[in-house]
């Protein structure tokens, strides 16, 4: 299938974060006409500090380390450390800006107030009042932004906070901290309260398999990417027996034996917690059951003291600019062909509202190229109708983007996916549709920026 419209299509990204920021970089090299809008004053996301409303905490750093996390042809500088900081990716970010000439692409400091699709174009107001129309619309605006909160009863006569609100290890001088929620940012936040707090502990509601960031000398998932692909029940044996032997069983440091197996659910990347748990530093316990005042009781039956609650319990995803019915929504997660496609609107794609098993950019940059793709072989609706072919595919296509992993059925995993699987199944949708090579890995050299 061909592109035969004479007139390129435009392209409106609402988001200069990562996503955003790897489709301006796809679309400018494919030639197609973008206009991307950010509406804080700089480019990054929820990696710019100063962004209202990012959860970036000082001490914050990639769970996934720079060589397995860079943009294809950009890779992070060697004196960047093996888990960046928080301030090393965001001018990493910047950085890549500047090196591929995006900045020309991008308006800081407008944000989408809203968008409608009316039959042949979207209408795109902007928070100033002004409007503009475009054949595309990309929705990269972040799935970190809007924190949920869990249901307690009772009332908590202390402070109590979601982690958007967690800025730096200050929060907790001498204070009696419990942290709900031991996924990444959740087991982060209790290692800084282990050493700022008068009492630290972490709230789990069912166990978990920790990894640290190393494994002999090298980072986690570089260790794990050498070599050959290993089947997902292979990987199931080898791996813990192998953490086994590196760090010993959860148990052994009072955590909850894990109710699934590895790989069924989003392990967690932290080396500190194994240290503070064996210096007795955390105090691991089961759900909150309910407040009283400052007491917390707990699903055991025990109860504790404490003057601050951070409920780490991560975030939906909402497109306020978007009516709600411009999606399907399964468990609040937008439901995609590819976690990219509305399969209702060949003129509506998204970015950045899925999570996987690997570092990030190089599954955006994937993603963008197969989203700049599409607006090139879809065109635009003033021209003529999509391909019949394509809106075909969005309404029956069905692809693997797991492999074999069976992972746990909670609403975290509606919109999981396993980075093999899915780069394959954008690898089949380039062969069906008969797509260039892919490009967007193309070093900044050769675009004169």
């Amino acid at each position: 299938m061909t592109q035969t419209k004479m007139s390129q299509p435009t392209t409106v990204v609402v988001g200069a974060g990562p996503g955003g920021l790897a489709m301006a970089r796809a679309l400018t090299q494919m030639g197609l006409p973008v206009e991307v809008y950010e509406r804080h004053t700089g480019v990054g996301g929820l990696w710019d500090a100063t962004n209202p409303g990012t959860p970036l905490y000082e001490s914050a750093h990639f769970i996934s380390s720079k060589t397995m996390s860079a943009f294809p042809g950009f890779p992070m500088s060697d004196d960047v450390a093996d888990y960046p900081s928080g301030a090393q990716i965001h001018a990493y970010l910047n950085d890549f800006a500047d090196a591929y000439g995006l900045r020309d692409v991008i308006t800081c400091g407008t944000g989408v107030e809203h968008a409608s699709f009316d039959g042949t174009r979207w209408q795109v107001t902007f928070d100033d009042g002004s409007s503009k129309p475009f054949d595309h619309l990309v929705c990269a605006n972040g799935s970190q932004w809007f924190p949920s909160m869990p249901d307690i009863p009772g009332t908590f006569a202390g402070r109590l906070m979601h982690s958007v609100e967690y800025n730096s290890i200050d929060d907790f001088r001498n204070d009696r901290v419990l942290v709900i929620g031991a996924g990444n940012s959740g087991v982060d936040i209790v290692c800084d309260a282990a050493v700022a707090a008068s009492h630290a502990s972490l709230s789990m509601r069912r166990g978990y398999h920790f990894l640290p960031k190393h494994i002999f000398g090298m980072p986690s998932d570089v260790f794990a990417g050498t070599g050959p692909e290993l089947p997902v029940g292979v990987a199931q044996r080898v791996f813990p027996l192998l953490l086994r032997m590196i760090v010993g069983k959860p148990e052994r440091f009072g955590l909850p034996k894990p109710d699934h197996k590895l790989f069924e659910t989003h392990p967690i990347l932290n080396s500190e917690i194994f240290h503070h748990l064996s210096h007795g530093d955390i105090t691991v316990r089961p759900d909150v059951a309910r407040f009283n005042g400052h007491t917390v009781h707990f699903t055991d039956g025990t109860a504790a003291d404490f003057n601050t609650v951070v409920c780490a319990t991560g975030y939906h995803i909402e497109v306020p600019y978007l009516d709600e019915d411009n999606f399907e929504w399964k468990h609040g997660k937008p439901q995609l062909l590819l976690h990219l496609f509305s399969r209702n609107n060949p003129y509506l794609h998204a970015i950045g509202f899925s999570e996987g098993d690997s570092g990030g950019y190089p599954v955006f940059d994937k993603m963008a190229y197969a989203i700049a793709n599409t607006v090139r072989m879809v065109g635009s609706a003033t021209t003529g109708p999509a391909p019949a072919e394509w809106v075909h595919h969005l309404a029956t296509a069905r692809p693997d983007t797991r492999g074999k992993a069976k992972l746990k059925d909670v609403p975290r995993h509606v919109n999981y996916l396993h980075r093999p699987a899915y780069e394959r199944a954008i690898d089949r949708l380039a062969e069906q549709f008969r797509w260039p090579p892919y490009a967007s890995a193309a070093p900044a050299t050769g675009l004169g920026a």
